[in-house]
């Protein structure tokens, strides 16, 4: 481990528990950062106010100050480190806030806390010019998000979107966050061109009977009959025809995407320029 990382990548652990904050200091610590713990916000701030860290690990259910009124202090600072949020409480009104105030992950209490050196290092390796998720409605039942086209967003924003259905049986919760990852991932890849000044609009309704997901692209769409490259497009006595497709095309292996989307969902809607796309499952 260089010591150009041990230098520069100083973390701030923020929790109400002891036997944790030790837990986690001593793995930071073994793979090379530099860790610091506060165990409330008022020293949490304290501790922000003099030095300078790269990543807050911040626990929600603190005694005194919140870590959310944490979160929401720092984006008024420049310079403010990358947050990710520990909490047990998986509450869809805490969730959403922590994504208003621009968390960058969430992390589900009770959690291994070997996991944390994996959440740590994708934080700190997202490029530092990310935008954030925008947050235009975060009513539990009505979530509508702007989203840089990015591909890192996409793996943030999928943890955070499953956490909105956490009452649900896994099955379902499984089977709806692949196809919104799916859906998500061509429209920032293919609509928005890898551009993260553009916005993929996305819409999550929750109603007693069913999920309602809408990707709005910043694209053209394009022609259903041009994907010849996907499976979704093979003719059924040529299920792989595909795939040689994007070998003469020189794409990376795959193309598998809508056709297993549609396996996942109930209703699966395109709109006439295929910018926007709607899926539904319901949960009776």
């Amino acid at each position: 481990m260089s010591s150009d990382r041990q230098v520069k990548k100083r973390i701030l652990i923020v929790d109400d528990d002891r036997a944790l904050r030790h837990v986690l200091t001593a793995l930071l610590r073994s793979s090379g950062y530099t860790a610091v713990t506060a165990p409330d916000g008022e020293e949490a701030l304290e501790q922000l106010a003099k030095k300078q860290f790269d990543l807050l690990l911040l626990d929600v259910g603190l005694p005194g100050i919140s870590g959310l009124e944490v979160l929401a202090r720092l984006r008024s600072r420049n310079a403010a480190p990358r947050v990710v949020v520990m909490t047990a409480d998986d509450a869809p009104e805490t969730l959403l806030r922590a994504v208003r105030e621009q968390a960058f992950d969430y992390v589900a209490k009770p959690f291994p806390p070997n996991s944390i050196i994996g959440v740590v290092e994708r934080a700190l390796a997202a490029p530092a010019s990310s935008l954030p998720i925008e947050v235009v409605s975060a009513r539990p039942e009505w979530v509508e998000l702007l989203v840089p086209c990015a591909l890192e967003v996409a793996d943030r924003l999928q943890s955070f979107m499953m956490r909105l259905d956490a009452d649900l049986p896994d099955k379902v919760r499984q089977s709806v966050g692949q196809a919104f990852r799916e859906l998500l991932m061509n429209a920032i890849e293919w609509g928005g061109e890898l551009d993260p000044t553009r916005k993929v609009r996305i819409s999550y309704l929750r109603a007693r009977r069913m999920l309602l997901y809408r990707i709005s692209d910043p694209g053209q769409g394009f022609r259903p009959e041009s994907l010849n490259h996907a499976a979704v497009s093979n003719p059924e006595d040529q299920p792989y025809q595909h795939m040689y497709v994007r070998e003469e095309k020189g794409l990376r292996p795959g193309g598998f995407g809508i056709f297993l989307v549609r396996q996942m969902v109930d209703e699966l809607v395109y709109n006439e320029a295929h910018n926007e796309v709607v899926f539904i499952k319901y949960l009776d």
